[in-house]
């Protein structure tokens, strides 16, 4: 799905028609619906006290904020094809690992840029310590990699699958 280089972002074709329908409708619609909040809660009268304005601007910065997110992350967007279902660990890829070796001791992941993460599935950067680690291993290889108090860690690549939405 994607992956993250120091000036690229690549994206399947199905992403990026995501992140550029997300774009389009907080740029349009949604821009317009939060005016109108805005605009009809600076009717009730004093805005030093008025909690329903001031939410409203609160969501207008975040939202625009998302908005410039989008924008950049979409100018240096390459679209190109989906992982291979080769059982190589690649960005865009579902892979599974056992900690320690420990098959009990599972944990499930998408490998991808973090504006492609879903509420479906925790998501991994190709960049963090865990998705460097076993990015480019095969299934039932073994990746280090390093934990935020320094000491190293071990898993095993149990699965590794392109991700479908």
């Amino acid at each position: 799905m994607t992956q993250t280089s120091e000036n690229v972002t690549w994206l399947t074709q199905e992403a990026y028609n995501q992140l550029k329908a997300e774009l389009e409708h907080l740029s349009g619609p949604a821009r317009v619906e939060i005016a109108k909040k805005i605009e009809a809660a600076r009717e009730e009268g004093d805005l030093r006290e008025n909690g329903g304005y001031h939410a409203a601007k609160e969501e207008q910065g975040k939202q625009e904020l998302r908005v410039r997110q989008l924008t950049q992350l979409l100018e240096k967007a390459k679209v190109g094809e989906a992982p291979a279902d080769n059982g190589t660990v690649a960005p865009g890829m579902v892979v599974t690992v056992a900690f320690d070796g420990d098959e009990s001791d599972t944990e499930t992941f998408l490998l991808a840029s973090r504006e492609y993460a879903s509420g479906d599935i925790s998501t991994y950067s190709p960049q963090s310590p865990l998705g460097a680690g076993v990015n480019g291993k095969k299934i039932g290889e073994d990746a280090e990699y390093e934990l935020p108090n320094g000491r190293t860690a071990m898993v095993r690549i149990l699965e590794a699958k392109p991700y479908q939405s």
